[in-house]
């Protein structure tokens, strides 16, 4: 591949923070003779929503922090510089084209209204920049699925039956080491917590997510999950866990920032199951990345309806919108000591079991028939594993204005004496003292 002498890119890192299996990060090292990266901590982001909630909450900012720290060093090693800024990309980003003469920048594809909005702003100033943007955050590229995203499925099921038969998952992406003379001389800062607005704080020891942030941390828990300990081949059975660091993968944290990409887990089980053969549990791990790649489509298919309150089927529910029912559900206050834990869990680390989070979500919309979109938004500032497809298609499912052809109401009674009939994970989070 030629390069085009004299001539320097920026690679515009966003949910893709990683250097393994990174198309922005491919491309603009083999197209261009000079590589800067870029990385924006957007003050938008850390602001009040409509809601009354921070978008990003302590968690999800101190994991970030982590995130771009390990990326910095990763991308040093590379010989790239990446530059950080607490400022809007539509600010900052126009002047480092100018200083540094950019003719193309690499990005990772983003479809929902915000990321669209600051697009635009960024197309509109830099009319004499080229815009590179690349699907990289799916298991199945989306080239490949559909060439009209209007014919995805409604029905989970028929949509993973067509892609497992009919679309191959391409190979992982890598990059070699560029020249010293690739790095710059200017210097930025990463911002610290109390720079975004937050006290430090030390993480919950009960916490069953106490991992870093970052594609260092990242891969070494996949080499952990699969490989150490071989936890992989029995997933199935303990993935609707409640305690403890090992019930699940817990790579969504590292995938949801783009820190580990779904590519590398699905190769990694191929090659788990080569040395060690394959059951249940290890497609298991692969059908949870297909739901993944699933609400993404679904967020593709119909854009800005997945944040609607009539959500992609266009029902209309009585919603209540009680602040007090609301924050009782947050502080884990409700009549309910299986959604309480739960909530108290999430409040305190920021992390909740995929169970509990299907028990709480069907508690707020079926059993106290608040707003979805309150608890959408209460789980898009707190979640560290945030994902804005998977979280609002999760919420809709749940809701019943989404992709759940049958409504289901979850007995959270019912699901308490199934998941934690000896209360060892109530116990956990409902004693006074949770330090």
């Amino acid at each position: 591949m030629q390069k085009k002498q004299n001539s320097t890119s920026v690679i515009w890192f966003r949910n893709n923070l990683r250097i393994q299996d990174n198309t922005s990060l491919f491309k603009a090292i083999h197209h261009h003779e000079k590589t800067i990266a870029v990385y924006f901590f957007d003050p938008k982001y850390f602001e009040i929503d409509t809601f009354g909630f921070k978008k990003t909450e302590k968690f999800r900012a101190k994991f970030l922090i982590e995130t771009i720290a390990d990326l910095k060093r990763n991308l040093a090693n590379l010989n790239i510089t990446l530059l950080t800024y607490f400022k809007s990309p539509e600010e900052e980003l126009p002047k480092i084209c100018e200083q540094f003469t950019v003719e193309t920048i690499y990005t990772q594809k983003e479809w929902t209204d915000e990321e669209i909005k600051t697009n635009s702003l960024l197309k509109r100033v830099l009319q004499n920049v080229k815009f590179v943007e690349d699907f990289d955050q799916f298991l199945y590229h989306p080239n490949s699925v559909s060439k009209d995203f209007s014919n995805i499925p409604d029905v989970f099921t028929t949509f993973k039956k067509g892609i497992e038969k009919k679309v191959t998952i391409e190979s992982e992406i890598s990059v070699s080491k560029l020249a010293e003379t690739n790095l710059i001389d200017t210097k930025t800062a990463i911002p610290t917590l109390k720079d975004l607005g937050f006290e430090d704080f030390q993480t919950n020891r009960n916490s069953a997510f106490p991992f870093r942030g970052g594609e260092t941390e990242a891969l070494k828990r996949l080499d952990y999950y699969l490989f150490e300990t071989k936890k992989v081949s029995v997933y199935k059975n303990t993935r609707n866990g409640l305690v403890g660091i090992d019930y699940s993968t817990k790579f969504s944290p590292w995938l949801a920032n783009g820190s580990l990409s779904a590519k590398t887990i699905y190769w990694k089980i191929k090659q788990f199951e080569k040395e060690f053969g394959s059951n249940e549990s290890t497609y298991w791990v692969i059908f949870e990345l297909i739901w993944r790649d699933y609400f993404k489509f679904i967020s593709l298919k119909y854009g800005y309806k997945i944040f609607k309150i009539e959500g992609i089927l266009d029902v209309s529910y009585h919603w209540n919108n009680n602040s007090k029912a609301v924050n009782s559900w947050i502080e884990g206050k409700t009549k309910d000591d299986f959604v309480n834990a739960n909530m108290i869990e999430l409040k305190e680390t920021g992390w909740m079991s995929n169970r509990g989070r299907q028990n709480v979500a069907s508690y707020f919309a079926k059993e106290l028939l608040l707003d979805w979109r309150i608890g959408a938004a209460y789980f898009e500032s707190i979640l560290l594993d945030y994902d804005v497809h998977s979280n609002y298609g999760n919420w809709m499912y749940v809701s019943g204005v989404g992709n759940d052809p049958r409504d289901r109401k979850f007995n959270t009674q019912f699901q308490a004496q199934n998941y934690d009939g000896n209360y060892k994970f109530r116990n956990l989070w409902l004693e006074k003292t949770l330090f």
